[in-house]
């Protein structure tokens, strides 16, 4: 039976901030932007973006654009900008190889996350997502990763494994689940949550420990 390796996509499988980076520069550039707006957008849109934060951008600076236009741009942007390292995406077509089903649990919004998942080829090389804007539910809450579970084929009572950077969310959600934990170590830990299974430096080694649980 195919094993369940469930992974987190910002942070993890892409490089989000280099990519937002490059979006708010390119859409402050497109509009003409002052420095006061940019500053603002990239302290709002840091940890997450969805609609509403430009609906109130746009108020906040009286821009003549609308949200809705700001919005689809900054998806388009963040699509074209977004990349996911080829060693990261040999690392998956190997774990699908050694016959583990692969699933992303991701908070955000759908068009944005999934856009990135089809400009990356992310979408090709796994079996089912579950992403928090399309069901109003959001990591750490163990529902979101059964659902990614069962877009997979799996449930939750067989076990798995989840991989990611953000320790409350993907690891303490993780644990909630049932599953084994791979940390990419990085954000400050919360004291008060359990450890995870294995730390890691980059997602690439959290491959290898799957790959190597696979031989076991």
């Amino acid at each position: 039976m195919a094993r369940l390796a469930l992974f987190d996509l910002d942070g993890t499988l892409v490089d989000r901030q280099a990519a937002l980076s490059d979006a708010v520069t390119a859409l402050c550039h497109t509009h003409n932007f002052d420095a006061p707006t940019e500053q603002r957008l990239r302290t709002e849109l840091a940890d997450r973006a969805n609609p509403n934060d430009f609906v109130r951008l746009r108020d906040a600076f009286g821009l003549a654009v609308t949200a809705a236009q700001l919005w689809q741009e900054y998806v388009q942007l963040m699509a074209t900008a977004v990349t996911c390292r080829p060693a990261v995406l040999e690392g998956l077509a190997q774990l699908r190889a050694a016959a583990w089903t692969i699933g992303i649990v991701t908070n955000g919004a759908s068009d944005i996350q999934r856009a990135k998942l089809a400009a990356t080829g992310l979408t090709n090389l796994v079996d089912g997502v579950a992403v928090s804007g399309d069901l109003e539910i959001r990591k750490p809450d163990p529902e979101l990763f059964a659902v990614a579970a069962s877009r997979c084929g799996h449930d939750l009572a067989n076990g798995g494994w989840m991989t990611g950077d953000n320790p409350t969310g993907d690891i303490g959600g993780g644990h909630q689940a049932g599953l084994r934990t791979i940390w990419l170590r990085g954000r400050p830990w919360p004291t008060d949550l359990p450890a995870a299974h294995h730390v890691v430096d980059d997602v690439t080694e959290a491959i290898t420990i799957l790959l190597n649980e696979t031989s076991e």
